[in-house]
């Protein structure tokens, strides 16, 4: 399995997409029926919003549960220890400043199913990813953006 095609997630993370999945698949189809059943007994399907809002969440509903279960075929547990060793993994938060900048800014590498209160979430296959992964605090990166080059330092690395 290539890694483009593996997701990498807390256990945390895992579990809350298979209580959603878990949901989705039982109570959220049968709520979904029931709406478009009771929508259809409205009369003509043709100019019934109620009908055409319920099919297209139940399209957005079935979307969602492929995305979740494609995922969940292809996960990898994180070690958590691991992101909180000081050196930067799937599921660190770490502290960066851009080079030239004085701004510090917080991120999580990881899925963005892994999100968290208000941190940006930066993919570890994304170009500033793959340059952090393996880093430590006190490091500095650089990495190819669609605009250039870029230089970040690595001012802290947590879980």
């Amino acid at each position: 399995m290539s890694d483009s095609q593996t997701t990498h997630l807390s256990r945390e993370a895992y579990e809350r997409l298979q209580a959603e999945l878990e949901e989705l698949t039982t109570r959220g189809r049968v709520d979904v029926a029931r709406t478009i059943e009771a929508a259809r007994a409205l009369g003509d399907l043709s100019e019934n919003a109620d009908y055409h809002a319920a099919k297209d969440n139940q399209g957005k509903m079935e979307a969602r549960i492929r995305q979740i279960q494609a995922m969940l075929q292809s996960v990898v547990i994180v070690d958590q220890s691991v992101a909180s060793s000081g050196t930067v993994a799937t599921g660190s938060v770490v502290a960066l400043r851009y080079e030239g900048d004085d701004e510090v800014e917080r991120f999580l590498v990881g899925s963005i199913e892994e999100r968290r209160e208000d941190i940006p979430v930066i993919s570890p296959g994304s170009p500033l990813g793959q340059a952090l992964i393996g880093c430590k605090a006190g490091d500095t990166v650089e990495y190819e953006a669609p605009s250039g080059k870029l230089r970040v330092d690595v001012l802290e690395v947590g879980a």
